[in-house]
């Protein structure tokens, strides 16, 4: 069979079955291996984040539509959102490139400015990488962080029958920056804007996600591949269900007034949001409303299912069908 035919997360999976069979010896000091937004082991009073992203021209991303400071912001956004995702304060990274030859030295320069921008906004130290050839540019990223205990840490496993769905923020606007770029659809600045900046420069959520798992909340994921694919892998994880009222999504404005009709499905599932998706009870959510300076929303209810089935309302009950499906690697 090929990765065509069974895509990105089917592999994930057999991958993630032969490093469980290979796992022949227990680790007490191991808290979460494979399947999470970051792996997490038990060192002394802390518990241990490590989260790994790559970047790769041509399918990530097109030189000729992000500046290289830039990509290098993006580089270490996407990693510092898995930390966030887990509730971790993020601490050190390290950078792997795979360059081709005739790069210009300048430009490598300005991606590690992009890098180094972020890493001093969240304090967070470079402190080591690679550097190899390679026919196209290779980002790869490793971020260590830590959390305080292993009671505070955000997992996808965690979602309980009756807990509530929420997202930070908006969601969309990564998508319509892509569609935009992709297409180079001429928009006034004040939608352009908003738009690509959020696919090419995304804020992650860290010290939301800190106050998250601060507030009693359980469940996270930080939303990369849409809100549908991400609330899938939620509910596999916990074997649960969930309802998701689309009438209720948080569509980005911009993206609204520059998509119209298509802006939901674009929310739904475009990915590279970098929000927050998590579930909690409905106390601890109305406490996390007033906690969190960011907008929040309530989307949807976990279910009791064991087929982890997602169903999507409109405001009038029926079943909503989105046109896409999210991002999906191999799909």
């Amino acid at each position: 069979m090929k990765i065509s035919e069974l895509g990105e997360f089917g592999l994930i999976d057999i991958l993630a079955d032969l490093i469980k069979k290979d796992d022949t010896e227990s680790d007490p000091d191991i808290l979460i291996d494979a399947g999470d937004d970051t792996a997490a082991w038990q060192s002394d009073a802390t518990v241990n984040l490590t989260t790994v992203d790559c970047l790769v021209e041509n399918i990530h991303f097109d030189l000729d539509k992000i500046s290289w400071q830039e990509l290098g912001w993006k580089a270490l956004a996407v990693s510092l959102s898995d930390i966030a995702a887990m509730g971790g304060i993020p601490k050190y990274a390290l950078f792997s490139l795979a360059l081709p030859q005739e790069t210009n030295v300048e430009d490598v320069a300005e991606l590690y400015n992009g890098i180094l921008e972020l890493g001093q906004k969240y304090h967070v130290r470079v402190i080591g990488g690679n550097i190899s050839k390679a026919p196209v540019l290779f980002i790869d990223s490793i971020v260590y962080g830590v959390t305080e205990a292993p009671n505070i840490m955000l997992t996808r496993s965690s979602a309980m029958p009756g807990d509530e769905i929420a997202v930070t923020g908006y969601l969309g606007a990564a998508a319509g920056g892509l569609k935009i770029i992709s297409n180079d659809l001429v928009l006034a600045n004040n939608l352009k804007m908003p738009l690509t900046t959020a696919l090419n420069k995304p804020s992650p959520r860290i010290g939301e996600g800190q106050k998250l798992a601060a507030d009693g909340v359980k469940c996270a994921m930080d939303l990369s591949d849409g809100l549908t694919s991400d609330l899938n892998h939620i509910c596999r994880a916990s074997r649960v269900g969930a309802v998701l009222n689309v009438d209720t999504v948080p569509v980005h404005p911009a993206l609204k007034t520059a998509f119209g009709d298509n802006a939901l499905d674009m929310a739904l599932s475009g990915g590279e949001d970098y929000e927050l998706l998590f579930t909690a009870g409905h106390d601890i959510m109305e406490d996390i409303k007033k906690q969190l300076d960011c907008p929040v929303t309530v989307v949807g209810k976990i279910v009791a299912d064991d087929n982890c089935r997602i169903t999507l309302l409109d405001g009038s009950g029926k079943i909503y069908t989105p046109s896409g499906k999210g991002w999906n690697h191999f799909g």
